[in-house]
């Protein structure tokens, strides 16, 4: 006999729950409030503040930057079609794609320049929300996951840096592989490696590496980071992003987050003898 309380849902109506929010009856309430309360089904917020459309307050560096996301995806996802990820072919391959494939120079240039300008355009975008003071509450959430998105940002320019595999790139997987060694707690050369019991075959630069040099296990492992996990942790956070952009109360204005304030009262006029 279940021991489960009856008026208690289940895992499944519980997570669907957690993902919707409210129930389904059919009311003309509970049908908004499925709708403003998911971001699935609420891309767009219902009404927006006049100074959120102000580039001078803006300066739409966000929207900029998530167009130049979605340009780094598409072009990227067809630039994977014509490079493998291997010491041998890496090279090669991106010449071949300069020289040889129709529009590949294009290709690569659309790709490699709409990741330079993201990583400007995040960094103009924090600075930004750090100016107008958009990070104060109750917006503070919001600021540490736009933190972490700067950082993943980051990640996807140096791991992409690296996936030509020339001589720029070797130097650049040796630095930023040897930095990773010197990390406290996790590499064998950074502080704390005795409490942690680190070495030089476990370390934060081996599991990076795939090994001790670098080697084919290295290309691979940044391909697969810049390919695969890094832009799904980014969507991820970016759907949190969103999201939480339209439950704080839409883009941060002038004057602690609240609309302009209303133009000055005219004196009345003077009365006349």
């Amino acid at each position: 006999m279940s021991s489960q309380d009856p008026k208690k849902p289940g895992l499944w109506a519980q997570l669907k729950q957690s993902i919707f929010r409210h129930r389904y009856e059919d009311t003309p309430r509970n049908r908004l409030l499925a709708i403003t309360s998911n971001v699935f089904l609420h891309l767009h917020a219902p009404k927006v503040r006049r100074h959120a459309l102000r580039l001078r307050f803006t300066w739409g560096m966000g929207g900029i930057s998530f167009l130049l996301f979605l340009v780094t995806v598409v072009t990227g996802v067809v630039l994977m079609f014509y490079y493998r990820p291997t010491a041998a072919h890496a090279y090669f391959d991106m010449l071949a794609l300069q020289h040889e494939i129709p529009f590949g120079m294009f290709q690569r240039n659309m790709h490699r320049w709409a990741a330079h300008a993201m990583v400007i355009i995040v960094w103009f975008h924090m600075l930004r929300v750090f100016l107008t003071g958009s990070y104060k509450k109750p917006r503070e959430f919001n600021w540490g996951i736009g933190v972490l998105l700067l950082t993943l940002t980051m990640f996807l320019s140096f791991t992409g840096y690296l996936l030509p595999w020339d001589q720029l790139a070797m130097w650049a997987v040796t630095v930023g592989t040897n930095m990773a060694a010197a990390a406290p707690f996790i590499g064998n050369e950074g502080p704390g490696a005795g409490l942690t019991g680190v070495t030089d075959e476990n370390d934060m630069r081996a599991l990076l590496l795939g090994g001790r040099d670098v080697g084919d296990p290295a290309i691979l492992r940044f391909y697969v980071l810049h390919c695969v996990f890094l832009p799904i942790a980014l969507t991820a956070l970016l759907a949190v992003h969103f999201w939480r952009v339209r439950k704080d109360g839409g883009i941060s204005g002038p004057g602690n987050g609240e609309d302009e304030p209303p133009l000055p009262a005219e004196p009345p006029p003077e009365a006349t003898p």
